[in-house]
């Protein structure tokens, strides 16, 4: 190695690589951008071919709570319907057509 580093020699060498990135700035900056893209390219592929492990799928289907109604509110509700004239046209209604707005 040469013992004869000093500020003027990175000047220099600088220089040379200053001239070297103008002439071929392009280049580069186009490599550099491909190389990206590529990458990101083959990650979201990588990504989107995983396959899920059964055993946390089923720990993790286990673990939704299931919504479970009370079978007293269950029948309470039943005699409401059955007690009421406009409750149970709003059911037949929405029986036969339930994406038709009241």
């Amino acid at each position: 190695m040469s013992s004869n580093l000093n500020l003027g020699s990175l000047s220099v060498v600088g220089a040379k690589i200053g001239a070297v990135f103008k002439r071929y700035g392009g280049v580069f900056f186009f490599l550099l951008f491909a190389s990206v893209y590529a990458f990101v390219i083959l990650r979201i592929n990588t990504l989107s071919n995983v396959q899920a492990d059964p055993s946390q799928a089923t720990a993790k289907a286990s673990a939704v709570m299931v919504p479970r109604i009370d079978a007293a509110a269950a029948k309470q509700l039943e005699s409401l319907k059955d007690n009421s004239v406009n409750v149970q046209t709003l059911f037949e209604q929405n029986r036969t057509n339930p994406f038709q707005e009241p």
